[in-house]
């Protein structure tokens, strides 16, 4: 069970060149450096200067030409990692949607107790999301800039958080934990509001509300509601 924000950071260990390292050695079909720790090093690079262009002028607006600029490479340099704009975005997003896969997966895996795993599903993503807020957001933005294949993709990834707050749901409901309910709508109305922490950060933090409390919120909400 996973206790608060402070304790996942921890245990997840999460920083950009492990993000990086992890999108080099899943796209090495695309990115055509081979010494490791060089493309690494660069992607950083790149995905910190998209992710902080995007936020001030959009993605549309940005050209590969800001990119180089703002981060230090050459257009030459650039083409090793991306052909295009569209490689850039899918790659981005990509690796946001399989981590996120990934550690929902890892922390609900174990869990027994219906409630239990619920809320570590729904603390899991809240606290993933405000690791990686910039990230998050720019996925959800732009997804409707990519290609109709990654797109239907993107689409894929997402419907798959939510058929596991679902199934997670629906278990709870067949061990009589749960009060019976429409699952598929709950699990929609939970996805959304995950969604609204890193989409809607400012209105939480006027708020005074942290990603600890958030979770916790969202819990509670789910408690009382499924509650027989």
């Amino acid at each position: 069970m996973i206790a608060d924000f402070e304790s996942f950071q921890a245990e997840l260990s999460l920083s950009k060149v492990e993000i990086c390292r992890e999108l080099y050695r899943q796209n090495t079909d695309l990115v055509r450096i081979k010494k490791e720790h060089v493309a690494v090093r660069n992607l950083v690079r790149i995905v910190d200067s998209t992710l902080r262009l995007t936020s001030a002028k959009g993605f549309h607006a940005m050209s590969l030409r800001d990119l180089c600029a703002d981060s230090g490479l050459s257009i030459g340099g650039l083409y090793a990692y991306i052909r295009n704009k569209e490689d850039l975005i899918y790659l981005i997003q990509s690796h946001g949607f399989l981590l996120t896969r990934r550690t929902m997966l890892d922390y609900t895996r174990d869990v027994r107790d219906p409630h239990e795993k619920l809320l570590t599903a729904v603390k899991a993503h809240v606290y993933l999301s405000e690791l990686m807020q910039p990230w998050f957001y720019f996925s959800f933005m732009e997804a409707k800039s990519l290609p109709d294949r990654h797109k239907k993709e993107a689409i894929a990834v997402e419907q798959e958080v939510e058929n596991m707050l679902y199934g997670f749901i629906q278990e709870g409901m067949d061990a009589g934990a749960f009060r019976q309910i429409d699952a598929r709508l709950l699990a929609s109305l939970c996805k959304a509001m995950m969604q609204d922490w890193y989409l809607k950060r400012r209105k939480y933090n006027n708020q005074g509300v942290d990603a600890t409390q958030y979770a916790a919120f969202i819990g509670s909400v789910l408690d009382r509601y499924l509650a027989p």
